[in-house]
């Protein structure tokens, strides 16, 4: 068969011509190719759901292993926890146990210490009535003292405020009379300066009219004679001109002569107009130099007035200084005052604290108020020199000026000292009290017979010389324990030596 296919083909491809046995080639292999991709997708499709069924599967076990797992988990905490929930139960029922029987001990002391409070409160409320009472009256008295200093600094600032209102309208008086003298004044310069310039007006101006005048009534003189002249001349002519020809002559001689005698007389009134506006000049040239003059004795007015009001600026600010100056000075004459007042309580205050310590000193201090020194008499003598010596820093300058106090620093360190023995002393004391009450708590609580007492340790159960007690317990129990001092200051002890009078 195959041989036969084969003698088939070859047979074809004999029978085609070389085009159609390319194209076939080409279309075998194009389809060759498009097989082999064909079965190349199938076989990655397969694998991918080969491989998707896989991961499917996995997460199924996974979950069942650990829902599996959770559930021995779940087994084996449930036992923990019922064992721990067990012994809580019990460390609870212990505890409460214990917490009941420290409640009845609690409430049985906070019995007795509401008894203690109660007598503390009537005690506390009897003596705040009688302080109630010695302040009522001792603010009476304050507010009378209030009432008479305020009246007294009433009066004081009634006289004083009529003082400054006097002196003020007194200085007011004398501006308002040097304003008015100033004003006087420059009125009468103003009023001098007016009437100069109106005098040199009016006689500028005479002066112009006078000369106007003088020269209009020569003009027409001299116009007149030369009219009559030229008619006299005229008539002449007409008279002789028909009688002779000589007389022509003699009468064209005389008009020569009439015509130079005007061109003088023009060139005349020529100068005479030169000289009017000369004189035009010179009155315009007076009436500048005149505004001039008004200008500058104006701006010695504006001038003035500048001046003026710069004095009266100054004069201002000069008051407002001292209104201030005055002011300050009365604020802090008022501060000084307070603060001597304040320095003044506070010494009667050390002196009322002095005479009561003074009262509560013993024999010895009264005898020697003084601690003896303890440096050797060289030592001594060094510290007197160091003293005498010049001080050469600013605080030993300041420290030498309060060397005056050098005894007082004695009696108050003398003082410091012997508190801190006493507190030392009273620390010591404090210490031996507590482990005797903590030694008298252990053997009452060993007497004692109860069930809290036998709940705990003994101090009288003793093995081998030995006890299983600490010695160091604070005290606690309100049998043995001592009850708080109450300090109770007399009011009469009160209103002797504290209270102001």
């Amino acid at each position: 068969m195959p041989a036969k296919k084969k003698g088939k083909k070859s047979g074809k491809l004999s029978k085609m011509t070389e085009e159609e046995r390319v194209l076939y080639e080409e279309q075998k292999r194009l389809a060759e190719e498009e097989m082999k991709k064909k079965k190349e997708d199938m076989l990655t499709q397969f694998l991918k759901d080969k491989l998707t069924k896989e991961e499917r599967a996995t997460k199924f076990n996974m979950n069942k292993l650990n829902h599996q797992w959770r559930n021995i988990m779940r087994e084996s905490k449930s036992k923990e926890l019922k064992k721990d929930i067990e012994i809580l139960s019990q460390t609870f029922e212990r505890i409460v146990d214990r917490k009941d029987a420290t409640i009845k001990s609690l409430a049985k002391d906070l019995q007795e210490a509401e008894e203690q409070y109660a007598m503390a409160f009537r005690s506390h409320l009897q003596n705040v009535d009688g302080l109630i009472d010695l302040q009522k009256k001792r603010t009476e008295k304050l507010f009378e003292e209030y009432h008479e200093e305020l009246q007294i600094i009433r009066e004081e600032f009634d006289s004083e405020r009529q003082l400054m209102i006097e002196q003020h309208n007194i200085e007011m008086n004398d501006i308002a009379d040097i304003l008015f003298a100033m004003e006087q004044n420059f009125n009468e310069r103003e009023n001098e300066a007016k009437s100069e310039f109106q005098s040199l007006i009016d006689e500028i101006r005479n002066k112009d009219m006078e000369e106007k005048h003088g020269l209009r009534h020569t003009l027409q003189d001299k116009v007149e004679d030369l009219w009559q002249k030229f008619d006299q001349a005229l008539k002449n002519y007409n008279a002789t001109t028909a009688d002779r020809k000589s007389e022509f002559e003699r009468l064209k001689k005389r008009d020569d002569d009439s015509a130079r005698e005007i061109d003088d007389q023009m060139r005349k009134l020529q100068r005479i107009g030169d000289q009017i506006a000369v004189l035009k000049a010179k009155m315009v040239a007076n009436a500048k130099e005149c505004e001039e003059r008004n200008k500058q004795l104006k701006e010695e007015r504006e001038g003035m007035l500048a001046h003026f009001q710069d004095l009266k600026a100054q004069m201002n600010k000069l008051r407002d200084a001292e209104r201030d100056k005055l002011t300050k000075l009365t604020l802090e004459s008022n501060a000084a005052i307070k603060e001597l007042k304040r320095q003044q309580e506070k010494v009667e205050t050390i002196l009322k604290l002095a005479e009561m310590s003074r009262k509560l000193e013993t024999e010895e201090e009264k005898v020697l108020p003084f601690y003896a020194s303890s440096l050797t008499n060289e030592e001594q003598e060094d510290v007197e020199a160091a003293v005498l010596e010049p001080p050469s820093q600013p605080l030993a300058a300041v420290m030498h000026e309060y060397s005056a106090l050098e005894n007082f620093w004695k009696r108050f360190n003398k003082v410091t000292l012997d508190k801190l023995a006493l507190d030392k002393e009273k620390q010591t004391l404090v210490a031996e009290n507590q482990q005797l009450r903590t030694l008298l708590k252990q053997y009452l609580d060993g007497i004692s017979v109860n069930d809290e007492i036998l709940s705990q340790v003994n101090p009288l159960f003793i093995v081998n010389n030995k006890t299983n007690v600490k010695l160091n317990v604070p005290v606690v129990d309100p049998r043995v324990k001592r009850p708080v001092a109450q300090t109770v200051v007399e009011a009469a002890h009160v209103v002797k030596h504290v209270l102001p009078s």
